[in-house]
C-alpha cells in the first residue's frame, strides 16, 4: 500500500521569509483613498426645478399674509394715536371753559366760553384780575380741569391750556401746521353739521376714511 502523501511543513526560515516579505510588500504600498462613485444620486446633489417652485409659492404665501398684517397693525397705530390727539384737545377745551365761567379767563357776556381758536391754547390768554383769580398770580400752566397757580407775589400773566396742539395722525399733508390740521365745530352748531365759528366748542379730524370700527374719523 502507499503511504499518503502529506505536504510538508515549511522550514522555520522559509516561514519568517514570507512573512517577512509580505509585511515589506504592505508597508510599501502606499494608502490610497477610494473614490466615490459617480452613479446616479450619489455625490453633491442641488435643488430640482419643483423644489424651486414649492419655496417660491410658500415664500409669496407668507408675503400675502404679512403684508395686509403690517398695513391693519400701521391703521390701528393711527387710530390709537387720534384718539389720544382728540381727549386731549377736547380737555384743554373745557378747561378753558371752566376757567372763564370761573372768571378766570376775560370774556364779554354773549361769549360762549370757549376758546376763539386752537392756537389760544398754546400761545395763552391773560388772566382776568377779578375776586376770582385774587389769589392766581403768575405763569399758570392748565392740566386737565385743575388750575396750578403761582403765589410768587407777582400780579396775574397768563393761563395755558395746552404745550402743543396735537397733530391728526391721518392728515395728508403734514407740513400743515397742527392747529389747522383739524376741522372745528362752533358752540351752538349741531353735530350732525358741525360749522366753524367765533369759538371752538369740539374738533374732528379731516379724514375722509373709515375706522376699523365702522365709525369715520370724522365722528369721533
Amino acid at each position: 500500500m502507499h503511504a499518503a502523501l502529506t505536504p510538508s511543513p515549511l522550514p522555520l526560515r522559509g516561514r519568517g521569509a514570507i512573512r517577512r516579505a509580505l509585511g515589506t510588500s504592505l508597508a510599501l504600498r502606499p494608502w490610497v483613498a477610494p473614490r466615490p462613485r459617480s452613479g446616479r444620486g450619489e455625490g453633491v446633489r442641488g435643488f430640482t426645478l419643483i423644489e424651486l417652485v414649492v419655496t417660491l409659492a410658500l415664500v409669496g404665501l407668507m408675503a400675502l399674509v404679512a403684508v395686509p398684517l403690517y398695513e391693519v397693525t400701521a391703521v390701528r397705530m393711527k387710530e390709537a394715536e387720534l384718539r389720544t390727539a382728540l381727549r386731549q384737545i377736547r380737555t384743554a377745551l373745557d378747561a378753558y371753559k371752566d376757567a372763564a365761567d370761573a372768571g378766570k379767563v376775560q370774556k364779554d357776556p354773549s361769549d360762549s366760553g370757549y376758546p376763539p381758536s386752537l392756537k389760544v391754547l398754546v400761545e395763552g390768554v391773560d388772566a382776568a384780575q377779578t375776586a376770582a383769580t385774587a389769589g392766581l398770580s403768575g405763569s399758570t400752566n392748565l392740566s386737565s380741569t385743575n388750575l396750578n397757580s403761582n403765589t410768587s407775589g407777582d400780579p396775574p400773566s397768563k393761563l395755558m391750556f395746552l404745550r402743543q396742539v396735537p397733530r391728526d395722525p391721518f392728515t395728508p399733508d403734514p407740513s400743515v401746521p397742527a392747529e389747522e390740521q383739524w376741522d372745528t365745530r362752533a358752540y351752538g352748531s349741531p353735530p350732525s353739521d358741525p360749522q366753524p365759528g367765533k369759538d371752538v366748542y369740539d374738533v374732528m379730524s379731516k379724514s375722509t376714511g373709515v375706522g376699523s370700527n365702522g365709525i369715520p374719523y370724522k365722528s369721533w
